[in-house]
C-alpha cells in the first residue's frame, strides 16, 4: 500500500507541471523531513506519516495523512501531506482513469507550489491558453457531490476559493491561505 502511495504520488506531481526543488537527492533525511512537514498544518506535524522518495519511512505517524518532501527532480518547493481518499485521487489521476471521490479528501500544500494549469489536469508548464497558476499555501479538497462545486467560482485570481480542473473527472477545489 505504502509503495503504491509513493509511486501515485512521484508521479501525480511530476504530471502537475510543478517545477521547483531546492532539496536535491542528496539531501538529508532532517532536511527531507522538515520539507515534508512545511506542507502540514502545526495541528497534524508531528501525527504525519513522512515517507522519503526511496520509500523510507522519515517520521511514523498515527493520523491517515502521509506527507512527501519536495520531489528531487523538481526545482523549489512543492511538499504534500494527502488522505486516502487524495492518494486514490492521484492514481486515477496518474494513470488518466475515471474518478468519483467516496467521502471528502483534503490535502494540504502549506508551503505552497510553483505552478499548475488551472483548466487543464496534464498540462506540463505554462501556455497563453492554459490559465497557469502559480499558488502560494493551499488545501485542496475533494468531494463525492459534484453539484456542490457549482456554487464556486472557477477564476483563480478571485481572492479566494476556486475550483480547478473544472469539467474533468479530476475537479478539486483550491482553497488558499496565504499570499502566492
Amino acid at each position: 500500500m505504502m509503495n503504491t502511495k509513493l509511486n501515485i504520488l512521484l508521479t501525480s506531481t511530476l504530471l502537475a507541471g510543478l517545477s521547483c526543488n531546492l532539496y536535491s537527492a542528496e539531501s538529508s533525511p532532517k532536511e527531507m523531513l522538515e520539507d515534508a512537514l512545511s506542507a502540514a498544518p502545526p495541528t497534524l506535524k508531528d501525527k504525519v506519516t513522512v515517507l522519503d522518495w526511496e520509500k523510507n519511512v522519515l517520521q511514523k505517524g498515527d493520523s491517515r495523512y502521509t506527507c512527501f518532501p519536495t520531489p528531487p527532480q523538481l526545482e523549489g518547493k512543492a511538499p504534500m501531506c494527502m488522505d486516502e481518499a487524495w492518494m486514490e485521487w492521484a492514481d486515477a489521476w496518474m494513470n488518466k482513469k475515471p474518478f468519483q471521490a467516496k467521502t471528502i479528501g483534503i490535502s494540504y500544500m502549506l508551503a505552497g507550489d510553483q505552478g499548475a494549469s488551472n483548466i487543464d489536469p496534464y498540462a506540463e508548464g505554462e501556455t497563453e491558453e492554459n490559465q497557469w497558476v502559480k499558488e502560494g499555501p493551499h488545501l485542496m479538497i475533494i468531494t463525492p457531490d459534484q453539484s456542490l462545486l457549482d456554487s464556486l467560482p472557477v477564476d483563480p485570481n478571485n481572492g479566494g476559493p476556486y475550483v480547478m480542473w473544472k469539467d474533468t473527472p479530476y475537479v478539486h477545489i483550491m482553497i488558499p491561505v496565504g499570499e502566492r
